[in-house]
């Protein structure tokens, strides 16, 4: 039988694996065939996104969450034809800024002196809302991510994030509809930098969850998933 779903690459976050898009992936399937792609393998942002498009299908569509997001602008750089829709979750375009810089330094280091749980300790405040750093059905599976990942992963992630270019200039050219959501307690990349995003990006729109930190697919996930669905459905 033929598969008449169109494509979905969700593209997953630093530390993070096929894991963190469970609830999109199996309640969007009946609009969407969706696959998760490789950000394990490559130490720059371009070479994830040359894996992504060697891997996918002609067209489709393309969602990418914080470390996610980057690929997906890199994709958006080399290859705007082949994307229908994109879908930027708590991300944004600017490169590091010089502390942000550090910050990933002192974790890199702190990943090689002892157990490497102690990195998402230090970043758990970052990825989740205040409230919620209790939970363990949200928390458990974050340090499992982080554990399959492992400190090689972390080591080649972090490289590549530290490397990218600014994407800011790129923006007023992505031509496709185009999804911009953050939560609005998001501490990693907060809200302001989403709706840079948005005002830049021609066919954008910003939508906020509320409560939420920067791990919205996680946190959020009926939410985000509702807001994706009317994104691949009405391109919205």
């Amino acid at each position: 039988m033929t598969d008449d779903r169109p494509p979905l690459i969700l593209v997953p976050g630093l530390l993070l694996t096929e894991r963190m898009w469970a609830h999109q992936t199996a309640h969007l399937a009946d609009v969407a065939a969706p696959v998760v792609a490789d950000t394990l393998q490559d130490d720059a942002i371009d070479a994830m996104a040359y894996r992504l498009l060697a891997d996918a299908p002609p067209r489709f569509a393309l969602a990418g969450l914080s470390m996610g997001g980057y690929v997906a602008l890199a994709v958006m750089r080399k290859a705007p034809e082949r994307v229908s829709k994109l879908a930027l979750l708590d991300t944004q375009a600017r490169n590091d800024a010089p502390e942000q810089t550090r910050r990933r330094r002192a974790l890199l280091a702190l990943s090689k002196q002892g157990r490497f749980r102690g990195v998402t300790e230090r970043l758990l405040p970052l990825l989740v809302h205040a409230d919620r750093l209790g939970e363990r059905a949200l928390v458990e599976p974050i340090y499992a991510m982080a554990e399959a990942v492992g400190r090689d992963g972390f080591a080649r992630q972090q490289a590549a994030v530290m490397n990218r270019p600014d994407a800011r200039a790129d923006l007023p050219r992505i031509a496709c509809p185009t999804l911009v959501l953050c939560g609005r307690e998001d501490a990693l990349t907060p809200l302001d930098l989403s709706r840079e995003m948005a005002d830049a990006i021609p066919r954008a729109r910003l939508a906020v969850i509320e409560e939420c930190g920067h791990m919205s697919a996680m946190e959020r996930p009926q939410a985000v998933t509702a807001l994706m669905r009317d994104w691949l459905v009405y391109g919205r």
